[in-house]
């Protein structure tokens, strides 16, 4: 090269020949063309040399440096490498890891555009067999900015990679990496920071870091060969390096920070596998490690994760047994402990209260029994007598006895479980008459267990693996097998069995397939994987994806709709047959739900039928169902008289002629509807002629309020009539159902001594499934106001929330529970943000309160909204969570404030709201012609709102038809 580049990558290898060339090929292909890549072969023995002359002779930005002798470690080849480069920037790769495409210019430029002494980019983990990638640590690159030195944000400690920075290249030839220490990036990270004042961050990813598959020979990255316990001795070694180097460099403050960084990421790596290491190997490093851990600063312990915290002290203690126990509670099912104990309020590890073994922050002990956690460690041997224990519940189809021989199948296709039931917090103790039952796959057997001495219990169980179902054309799949404890009211919490992680796995075959029974993850959980062999493994795939091919097809092709099109020109509609629809078909619920129920009421001579999504069973078992998308769905939309829904039937599929539409719609509020929500409002020709032919299908539409109607017709474009009679799922709300509010408080385990508040989010239409609509900080209200309240999580159903376990104690989550009434029903107050379950929930006239920090974003970019909320809304809206705690511990006082407001809201939005909706509707739509029915109020207004006076009127009269009345 004649000009000097704009950046040096030097690129470090040992033995890598196959993977070289894809990380040069990642820096040749980089957007910022003028650079150079400096390969430095450390010694390598493997044909690294004739691999990287080729590069150089494809590409002349490539250079070649060899070493002689293979240095042992990264640090040596790094700084040859340094010192070879010709341009005022540096990175640095690993032979087995990629560059991203744009990653040395936008770091370039960053460095260049902030004058920072160096720059630092998020590193994502690539997991080679399945293409995943994971970024590691992302909360410390959510923001691009300038820190202002280490000091600013120690917990930018945890960021210590040398290889996802860009360097000026005077900082790296005063800074030097050592060559005698593994884990050298450690130190000279620490280094980096003491010698420079100010580094950018920036949020995308600039280093893919490959994780290949573990294979036999292959020989592991440094950082990955975890089982050489001079691999700890290196770590623990920079970790000792490095607080003294803050020492020295007058930063004293920050080895609580650094250290805090080798609690939470450097010991974590040694303990998560700790389980399937040998007890010489764990005694060993208990012996390097706890030298360290005994000068730390316990206010580093008080930080650290309560299991990770219990880990140390076990360290310390020098109890090397029980540390492998505890680290067994780190990953997979995370187990409960064998034993704690309870004292003053606080919870401990073991069964000796001491601080290092707190566990209260885990809430482990106050957890509703659902989420009760056992601690359930099981033996397994093959079983060829087919004897064991175990008794036949009745409760599940094709469940087995524990013991005796299934008819057709022999020996040798069975597994004997012992198992130890550990109860740490109590639970079985205080559930007189409890069960418990072994899920295998499909089969359940219940369990035996016969208490011991300690407080444990015993049971044997014998499966035989032949019974279990596999479908006809079998499977290659897994699953974990879990011991459920069943309360005598029926309410069940279930954990995964925790095995040997040493021992072998037991292989066994049944008919077409292999079965093995063994360890999984690092936890060593139980886990059963089936592989079809024979014919069946040959043929199967084949079949099954030809078979899903063909319903691909089926589905790209049109050809339900053709059907469809067609039956309805041919087949004649039955007056008689009414097809129920809520939600998509997602459950039994909403408008439809409470019109069906009054039909029921009254005996109708109707032929109901409910249509339900895949997979969704929230259904009475006395309901006609009739799966959504299905040929028979199809047929019963073709032929049913009347269609009642709170949606939208399938958007392309015509309604026949003769068929009467209910629409009920789900809800009302402040949210922009129809063509004015985001998903319309563009100007797509295509997606606006498909809805506005769809509300043109609509015979009639509950209407709940004059406010709605204002907005929702003209919204829509919907012109025909409307039944303004109130919401017929809101009856119940008016009335009250104390069994409603024993079902919830039920299921949910609502404790009675404390009030009820329902968090109600709607979601984001940017990050649906995200998580990102619970925005209350449920940590610090859980720290607040556990004593108080409990919160019901009610996520909007195209959202994802997972509560953590130690706020369960706090949070029930329930956006699976079938009926949200219910939640209203059993709640004292609603949190929500801009959920058209206000407008339901004011029906109670009960408390509620608005958490709106993204208002401004909500209404100006997100969805866009009709009325100005915090003018309108019946409670106070809130942007903190501290105003939030602060609003429910004078919930009285605030509910009082807000009086007026919630009076005019009601007003606004629940007027029509007299507790008899469903009633009405049904007898509008479905009820027989009245004299004077074209003459209401509600049609003249339909009518004269089309500008075709009496149009309204007549097609009030065909919706009404003749059958049956009260």
């Amino acid at each position: 090269m004649i000009n000097a580049p704009d950046c040096s990558v030097v690129v470090i290898t040992y033995n890598d020949a196959a993977r070289l060339p894809r990380a040069v090929r990642s820096v040749l292909g980089q957007s910022l063309r003028n650079l150079e890549v400096i390969i430095v072969d450390d010694g390598g023995t493997d044909g690294t040399e004739r691999v990287a002359r080729e590069l150089c002779r494809k590409d002349p930005r490539v250079r070649y440096l060899r070493r002689d002798v293979n240095s042992g470690g990264c640090g040596a080849p790094r700084n040859d490498g340094v010192a070879a480069a010709r341009a005022p920037y540096v990175m640095f790769l690993d032979s087995d890891d990629e560059l991203t495409r744009h990653a040395c210019k936008s770091m370039l430029l960053e460095l260049e555009r902030t004058g920072a002494d160096f720059v630092t980019g998020q590193i994502s983990r690539l997991y080679e067999w399945n293409g995943r990638t994971r970024r590691y640590y992302p909360e410390l690159f959510t923001r691009r900015r300038v820190v202002e030195g280490i000091a600013a944000e120690p917990e930018m400690f945890l960021d210590s990679f040398s290889t996802n920075k860009l360097y000026r290249i005077g900082t790296l030839r005063r800074l030097p990496f050592r060559e005698d220490l593994h884990y050298e990036d450690h130190v000279f990270t620490t280094e980096l920071h003491c010698a420079t004042r100010r580094f950018a961050v920036v949020p995308w990813v600039v280093y893919l870091w490959h994780r290949a598959a573990e294979e036999n020979g292959t020989r592991p990255s440094i950082s990955l060969n975890l089982r050489e316990i001079d691999n700890a001795r290196h770590r623990i070694r920079a970790a000792w390096l490095s607080d003294g180097i803050l020492r020295d460099n007058g930063l004293a403050g920050l080895v609580v920070e650094r250290q805090h960084r080798f609690v939470r990421q450097d010991l974590r790596v040694y303990l998560d596998p700790l389980p399937s290491r040998d007890r010489a190997w764990v005694e060993e490093f208990v012996s390097l490690v706890r030298p360290y851990l005994a000068e730390l600063d316990p206010a580093v312990f008080e930080r650290a994760d309560p299991v990770v915290r219990v880990c140390c002290h076990l360290i310390l203690d020098g109890r090397a047994e029980d540390l492998v126990v505890a680290a067994r509670s780190l990953n997979g099912p995370k187990a409960a402990p064998r034993f704690a104990v309870r004292e003053g309020g606080r919870t401990y590890w073991g069964t000796v209260p001491a601080e290092g073994l707190e566990i209260t922050s885990l809430r482990m002990a106050e957890l509703p029994f659902t989420a009760a956690r056992l601690r359930h460690e099981a033996t397994l041997r093959g079983d060829t007598t087919g004897e064991g224990t175990g008794e036949t519940t009745g409760e599940v189809p094709g469940e087995e006895t524990g013991g005796g021989t299934d008819e057709g199948t022999g020996g040798g296709t069975r597994v004997k479980l012992t198992i130890r039931t550990y109860d740490p917090f109590g639970v079985l103790a205080a559930t007189p008459g409890w069960s418990a039952f072994l899920r295998f796959g499909d089969r359940q057997m219940k369990l035996a267990p016969r208490a011991l001495d300690d407080g444990s219990h015993l049971s044997e169980v014998s499966v035989d693996l032949a019974a279990v179902r596999h479908g006809r054309a079998g499977h290659d799949s897994h699953y974990d097998p879990k011991v459920s404890i069943v309360h005598p009211d029926g309410r069940t919490t279930s954990d995964r069995l925790l095995v040997d992680p040493a021992a072998e796995p037991i292989r066994l075959t049944v008919p077409w397939h292999e079965v093995t029974v063994g360890a999984e993850g690092q936890a060593a959980a139980l886990r059963v994987w089936w592989r079809r062999t024979g014919l069946l493994r040959r043929v199967a795939p084949t079949l099954g994806r030809a078979r899903a091919g063909l319903f691909r097809r089926v589905e790209r092709s049109g050809l339900k709709l053709r059907v469809y099109r067609k039956l309805i020109r041919v087949v004649p509609p039955r007056r008689d047959l009414v097809l129920f629809e809520s939600d998509v078909g997602a459950g039994y619920t909403g408008n439809p739900r409470y019109v069906y129920e009054e039909l029921r009421r009254r005996g109708a001579p109707l032929d109901m039928v409910w249509s339900v999504a895949r997979n969704r069973r929230n259904f009475p078992r006395d309901v006609r169902l009739v799966r959504r998308m299905s040929w028979r769905y199809l047929w019963t939309m073709a032929r049913a008289g009347h269609w009642v829904d709170s949606h939208g039937l399938p958007l392309a599929y015509p309604k026949p002629a003769r068929t009467r539409y209910l629409q009920t719609w789900h809800g009302q509020g402040v949210k922009t509807v129809g063509f004015d929500a985001p998903d319309l409002r563009a100007d797509f020709a295509e997606p606006r002629a498909r809805w506005r032919a769809a509300v043109a299908r609509w015979d009639a539409l509950v209407m709940p309020s004059a406010e709605f109607e204002r907005i929702f017709v003209s919204s829509n474009e919907y012109g025909g009539p409307v039944l303004r009679y109130g919401s017929p799922r809101c009856d119940v709300l008016v009335h009250g159902d104390e069994e409603a509010v024993r079902r919830a408080r039920d299921a949910l385990e609502l404790p009675r001594d404390r009030r009820v508040l329902l968090y109600a989010p709607t979601y984001r239409d940017r990050a649906k499934f995200s998580g990102r609509s619970v925005r209350a900080d449920l940590a610090m209200m859980a720290e607040a106001l556990a004593g108080e309240w409990v919160v019901i999580l009610r996520t909007h159903p195209v959202e994802r929330c997972v509560v953590p376990e130690h706020l369960r104690h706090f949070v029930r989550p329930a956006g699976s529970y079938p009926e949200v009434n219910d939640l209203m029903l059993a709640s004292d107050a609603l949190l929500t943000d801009y959920s058209s379950l206000m407008c339901d929930y004011a029906v109670t006239g009960r408390p509620m309160l608005f958490l709106i920090d993204d208002w401004d974003e909500y209404r100006r970019v997100e969805r866009g909204v009709n009325h100005d909320l915090p003018a309108i809304a019946p409670g106070p809206c809130l942007t903190r969570t501290e105003e939030l705690i602060r609003a429910l511990r004078d919930l009285d006082g605030v509910a009082a404030s807000f009086a007026g407001k919630y009076a005019d809201f009601r007003e606004t939005w629940c007027a029509d709201e007299r507790g008899h909706a469903a009633a009405r509707v049904v007898d509008a739509f479905f009820g027989p012609a009245r004299s004077g029915a074209a003459e209401t109020p509600l049609l003249r207004g339909a009518s004269a709102r089309r500008g075709t006076p009496g149009l309204a009127a007549r097609r009030a009269a065909r919706l009404l038809l003749p059958g049956w009345s009260r």
